[in-house]
C-alpha cells in the first residue's frame, strides 16, 4: 500500500471509531484562551459575566488549572445568537 492510501484508510478508521455506533461524544474541556477566542470576550468580562450568572461557570482541576465544558460555551454562544 502507497501512503496516500494508508493515510487515508487510517482517517476513515479513526472517524468511525469517533463515531462509535451512535454514542453522544464526551464533553471536551476548553481552557482560558479557547474560550476567550471562541466568545469574543476578555478575561474580567467573562469572570464578571460568571459571578452575575449571566456565564456558564467554570472547573477547577487543580491550584493552576481551571476548565469550561465545550457544550456549555457552545450552548452560551447559541444562545447570545438566538437573542438578536
Amino acid at each position: 500500500m502507497n501512503r496516500a492510501l494508508l493515510s487515508e484508510t487510517a482517517t476513515e478508521d479513526h472517524t468511525d471509531a469517533e463515531a462509535g455506533a451512535g454514542e453522544a461524544a464526551p464533553d471536551r474541556l476548553i481552557r482560558l484562551p479557547e474560550v476567550m477566542a471562541r466568545v469574543g470576550l476578555r478575561r474580567t468580562a467573562i469572570y464578571q459575566r460568571m459571578r452575575e450568572g449571566r456565564f456558564p461557570r467554570s472547573r477547577s482541576l487543580g491550584p493552576r488549572c481551571t476548565v469550561w465544558l465545550e457544550a456549555e460555551i457552545d450552548r452560551w454562544i447559541e444562545q447570545v445568537c438566538s437573542r438578536e
